[in-house]
């Protein structure tokens, strides 16, 4: 069994992970650290957990987490700076759901967090935890950068045109909708049900700090720099991200067609287990990921225009963030990809 401790186990990703990991067949729960919980049973603040863990929170010790097998940091950012070396350095690996190691440059880090970066000489081995795309380093990580939620919906959605050179030099648009538990758990004006309902807004149109991230991923798949305007929006549901992916290519219409493109996509992720190519002409729905680790995707393209538009969507506490989290430690150990990770989608 792998013997699993989590930092910062009192958000909706620390309590979507304990959901997972409870009925993960290979693991057993060691740790679960909250300074301001100390001594409360996980149970007790979230009561789906009842009958399923008798764990307390307790103060993160590096010692505790150390004599882990992976420690999963589900911590506001840079809180893993300060800790995740002496764990590593314990022998545990590390999972780290935050932004702290997923961009490469630290000044540009500092750039979008507004604090210096306190584990730089930890960035180099960091790996991007998208398995998409990086799953041979993945097995051989000690240290995981968990994608966002809006980076993951995003990048599987443009990577396999980008990996084919299919979209020459332009803006690429990402218009991207998430629901209201990408904000956090803690009480903020802005969450409350009286200002998200029946009300859709877009916000952090400057700039958002998942964008570099995207531009970073983007950019490895194109081989070159890509350009991206990126607007998130807040809608008023609990749960998921829809992203609607705008890209021309008038200089290839006449080699493209939406039959064609269908068979990029589906070709290109036909061996990946968190991936649903949809039939042509489909629209997929946020509903159909909902609590699940699926990213299902569908790909249109006009003729006349050259236009292509790539829906998304994703789950972002699953597929977003914990349970993709979930799928890199699978890969991390040798297990199968979907261990715990089998659950269907919740209809309605």
């Amino acid at each position: 069994m792998i013997k699993v401790g989590i930092v910062g186990g009192t958000g909706y990703t620390g309590v979507e992970l304990l959901r997972i990991l409870v009925n993960h067949p290979n693991v057993e729960l060691s740790v679960i650290t909250s300074r301001s919980e100390e001594g409360v049973p996980v149970a007790d603040m979230f009561p789906n957990l009842r009958g399923h863990t008798d764990l307390r929170f307790s103060v993160p010790s590096a010692e505790a987490l150390g004599a882990c097998d992976v420690v999963f940091f589900a911590t506001p950012h840079g809180v893993a700076h300060a800790l995740a070396e002496e764990v590593l350095n314990a022998g545990a690996k590390v999972i780290d759901l935050s932004a702290d190691f997923r961009l490469q440059d630290a000044v540009e880090w500092e750039k979008w967090y507004n604090q210096p970066h306190g584990a730089v000489s930890l960035l180099p081995e960091a790996v991007y935890g998208l398995p998409e795309v990086n799953r041979e380093q993945i097995k051989q990580a000690r240290l995981i950068a968990v994608p966002g939620c809006y980076p993951t919906s995003v990048q599987l959605g443009l990577i396999p045109l980008l990996e084919k050179g299919l979209l020459p030099k332009q803006t690429l648009i990402a218009d991207c909708k998430s629901g209201v538990s990408g904000a956090g758990r803690g009480a903020k004006v802005g969450s409350l049900l009286c200002e998200t309902s029946e009300s859709m807004m877009a916000y952090a149109v400057p700039g958002h700090r998942h964008l570099p991230e995207i531009k970073q991923g983007l950019t490895r798949a194109a081989g070159e720099p890509v350009d991206l305007t990126f607007v998130p929006h807040l809608t008023p549901m609990i749960r998921g991200i829809h992203s609607t992916l705008y890209a021309q290519a008038p200089d290839l219409t006449d080699n493209l067609s939406g039959q064609t493109l269908q068979q990029l996509f589906e070709a290109r992720y036909a061996n990946e287990p968190f991936v649903d190519v949809m039939p042509e002409g489909s629209h997929p729905a946020t509903r159909s990921v909902k609590g699940s680790n699926m990213c299902r995707l569908s790909v249109h393209h006009n003729a006349d225009t050259g236009q292509i538009v790539v829906l998304s969507v994703i789950d972002n506490l699953v597929k977003g963030a914990s349970g993709q989290a979930v799928q890199n430690m699978n890969i991390m150990f040798g297990l199968e990809e979907d261990a715990g990770l089998k659950q269907v989608a919740l209809l309605p």
